[in-house]
């Protein structure tokens, strides 16, 4: 029955995203929602594209293994991503009306860097999106008692986000996500209210997890564990801004106004609901202790699942998996569109030139279905790689190779296009050469590639020019003001 319920509810949705596909006439429309998207939208989109797999199944199996200080990367770097998205780079990028993140790439820096930093940011969602893919697949699995295996269950997943992103585009992702929010929150707060007085009461559950120290957050005071404490926490908060998926929300915006604010409060509801899925896992340790304690030997994130199948009511389990699939197709579906749109934009058109917008606008779709299918590939290959880990590994690509190049063309006037092109393959060169030596034991390979990147940025900008790029000479002003 509750199976049954699950595809009824993929049905609904997209249903839904078919019917908002009806406004999708050409290619910003699909990319962008055709910058139509209010205050209240903005922030929805915002909140359901970062709320997935790894917040309620993932985050909760790395809290209770190591505390507070064990999830620094998510959700707080992840939401403080957001926040700074608002405060010091959504009004820069929205009034330079462009339709993906690497536009102004080429605009600042010209062609080369565009191409680059595009490779780099679709790379990226490989991780982010198979996370997605692989919870939808263990959530198949548990609800069909195994009749379903998870590759399959991850194939069904992909084909139903696919129904309606396909055709409709941001449109449909923004609308599907507002109301998957609306189950998301409501669902996993029933859940909380009814777990915490199966523990005995939200106070008992708090008093727990003090006792067991889940509340610590600042690492030891050593140089080692500080360096990799910053490390974890500027993975997502610095390595996600320059990435597609957030900047197709600021330019969905109708306004400048809701383009800064949205992200800002979206952020912040992030963090804070986060640690729902959190309490959830904490109350799992008291109702259940003996499985609770097998399972996280075995699989931490089948905890908050298992508990819901075999120790809450059939009405529980209805808004626990309403409030997962939500979380799970809402961020699947954003993941899935932000790299299809960077490629026909910044690689493909570069083929085609002259293609009409109706032409983009179909390769735009035909992406969107070629990268499903590379996603649920990678996803099968790296089934039993945890989903936290798959997202939090995603982010290091774009920290050591975009974020430098971007934070500098807004903020500094020297930037040149020679000082990119040295921070991302300085960036890139260092994070490679740490991860694969005994250096990454020691030192972090992503704090490494962003300092490396720094430097090349400075030295590049600096130093006698030896490649100039008279296409951005323009813009560079533009940016930097």
């Amino acid at each position: 029955m509750l199976l049954t319920l699950v595809i009824v509810y993929l049905l609904v949705t997209i249903a839904i995203g078919l019917v908002a596909a009806k406004r999708v006439k050409n290619a910003a429309d699909f990319a962008i929602a055709g910058r139509h998207l209010p205050l209240y939208m903005i922030i929805t989109t915002t909140f359901a594209t970062w709320f997935g797999s790894e917040t309620v199944l993932g985050i909760p199996a790395k809290f209770i293994q190591g505390g507070l200080g064990n999830v620094v990367e998510d959700p707080f770097g992840a939401g403080f991503c957001l926040i700074l998205v608002g405060m010091f780079f959504a009004a820069k990028l929205y009034r330079m009306t462009l339709l993906t993140i690497s536009d102004y790439y080429r605009e600042r820096f010209g062609r080369v860097v565009e191409v680059i930093c595009s490779l780099i940011i679709m790379l990226s969602y490989l991780g982010w999106v198979s996370a997605q893919v692989t919870a939808l697949g263990l959530v198949f699995n548990l609800l069909s008692g195994g009749a379903i295996s998870i590759p399959l269950g991850m194939t069904i997943g992909v084909v139903s986000i696919l129904a309606y992103t396909l055709f409709g585009g941001m449109w449909s992702v923004a609308v599907t996500d507002f109301i998957q929010m609306i189950i998301l929150v409501v669902g996993l707060a029933i859940i909380a209210v009814f777990a915490g007085n199966m523990a005995g009461g939200a106070d008992k559950v708090i008093d727990f997890a003090a006792s067991r120290d889940l509340f610590r957050f600042l690492p030891e005071p050593n140089f080692r564990d500080v360096v990799f404490f910053i490390a974890a926490g500027i993975t997502m908060m610095f390595g996600s801004i320059p990435q597609q998926d957030v900047f197709q929300r600021v330019m969905s915006a109708n306004n400048e106004k809701a383009a800064t604010r949205g992200p800002i409060i979206g952020g912040i509801c992030y963090i804070l609901f986060a640690f729902v899925p959190m309490f959830l896992v904490a109350s799992a340790l008291i109702i259940m202790p003996a499985e609770t304690a097998e399972l996280l030997k075995d699989d931490p994130q089948k905890v908050l699942p298992t508990l819901v199948l075999e120790k809450m009511p059939f009405i529980m389990q209805v808004f626990f998996f309403g409030a997962l699939l939500s979380a799970l197709k809402s961020t699947a579906s954003a993941t899935l569109l932000a790299p299809s749109v960077t490629f026909t934009e910044n690689i493909w058109r570069q083929f085609r030139p002259h293609g009409s917008d109706q032409e983009h606008l179909r390769t735009m779709r035909i992406t969107t279905l070629v990268f499903s299918g590379c996603v649920l590939a990678y996803a099968i290959y790296m089934q039993g790689t945890s989903i936290y880990e798959l997202v939090s590994g995603a982010y290091q690509v774009p920290l050591v190779g975009a974020f430098v190049p971007l934070v500098a063309g807004l903020y500094w006037k020297r930037a040149t296009t020679q000082g990119a092109l040295f921070a991302i393959v300085m960036g890139l060169l260092t994070w490679l050469l740490f991860l694969a030596t005994p250096a990454g034991a020691s030192f972090p390979a992503q704090l490494a590639g962003l300092l490396a990147a720094i430097v090349g940025m400075v030295a590049g900008s600096l130093g006698p020019q030896a490649i100039r790029n008279s296409h951005a000479s323009h813009h560079r002003m533009v940016g930097a003001e």
